[in-house]
């Protein structure tokens, strides 16, 4: 490319593609209102004439960076890799590009990573779940970025949320097992403290179980970090209650299958003698054998709701303050009748 080619100016990219300074300068800011034939002959001819749109002159033009944050609690989870995934999709074909951050659960962290986010001009911001700091929420009304919280449903009705309900996930699995004639429970669960979805699975499954005369006694409950290790060693743990569980319910897939290998490695028979579920369905959930009972996440559809709902409200258009998405109870073969009552 050569230097005039890189001195290009928007009038330049209009006059090649045959289209308005204006049609030009929508191509390159909101696509999505083009045809995609004109959208294609203005890209042509700027990547012709090497054109590249000066980004902090757009902002203060617009008053807008075309940019979305994003703070999630890990970039070391292929559930949130999916979700994220989707949104960037969805925001790229607007013309605005995702900017990402993590915490690691840690609320301190969480406010760090959210301000430098506002302070780089982010136009709005997404954040998963209901459970954050004070200072959090300040610092969000401080900056006036409209905002959303994911994969959880805010009860309090004081902000915008795309999610599902947690305990209507645990619910389902206690209830699922309990009809299948298991007594016997217990439950290996991410660290609750700074994460709302996991109360709210552990609550949901301690409320069903209530409701049919079973309490969750705490040496049935195992907290932990997510990883496949983990819900082997907390298999090890929920195993020395006595008597033993006929059924263990996993806060996550990546647990469940931490669980399910140990049970093997010990020549426990799934699900004969243990049956095993896990949240999430994740892709290596369907090829281990047997199959992991889960529950189906519309992680996909998180991300692309997301992205839509933010959208919407920076466009100035209306929008519904709490979109709940569905969840699926997906049965494999990890999960059937405790011993003894199979012909039940």
């Amino acid at each position: 490319m050569s230097s005039d080619q890189g001195k290009a100016k928007l009038d330049d990219v209009a006059r090649v593609a045959g289209v308005s300074l204006a049609t030009a300068s929508r191509a390159l800011s909101t696509p999505h209102l083009l045809k995609p034939a004109t959208l294609n002959r203005v890209r042509d001819a700027a990547r012709l004439l090497g054109y590249m749109p000066h980004g902090a002159a757009r902002a203060l033009a617009s008053r807008r960076t075309h940019t979305i944050g994003a703070v999630i609690p890990t970039l070391d989870n292929a559930i949130f890799a999916s979700s994220t995934q989707a949104m960037q999709r969805e925001l790229g074909e607007r013309g605005y590009q995702l900017l990402l951050g993590s915490h690691e659960y840690d609320p301190e962290r969480e406010v760090q990573v959210t301000r430098a986010l506002l302070e780089r001009g982010v136009d709005g911001l997404v954040l998963v779940g209901t459970d954050h700091s004070p200072q959090l929420y300040q610092l969000l009304v401080g900056f006036g970025s409209p905002y959303v919280l994911t994969w959880s449903l805010d009860e309090s009705g004081h902000h915008h949320c795309v999610g599902f309900n947690n305990r209507e996930v645990g619910a389902r699995v206690a209830q699922y097992l309990y009809d299948l004639g298991h007594r016997e429970f217990a439950v290996i669960s991410g660290f609750t403290a700074h994460n709302d979805r996991a109360r709210d699975r552990i609550t949901g499954v301690r409320e069903a179980l209530l409701a049919r005369g079973i309490a969750l006694g705490p040496q049935r409950l195992v907290e932990t970090s997510f990883s496949v290790q983990s819900g082997r060693e907390a298999l090890l743990a929920v195993l020395q209650s006595a008597p033993q569980p006929s059924a263990v319910i996993c806060g996550n897939d990546i647990l469940a299958q931490g669980a399910l290998m140990q049970a093997q490695a010990l020549g426990i028979e799934i699900p004969g003698a243990l049956s095993i579920t896990g949240v999430d369905d994740m892709e290596l959930s369907t090829h281990l054998s047997p199959g992991l009972t889960t529950v189906g996440i519309p992680t996909a559809e998180i991300g692309r709701r997301t992205a839509q709902h933010l959208l919407a409200r920076l466009n100035g258009e209306k929008t519904e303050k709490r979109t709940e998405l569905a969840v699926e109870l997906i049965l494999r073969g990890s999960t059937g009748p405790p011993a003894g009552r199979a012909g039940r």
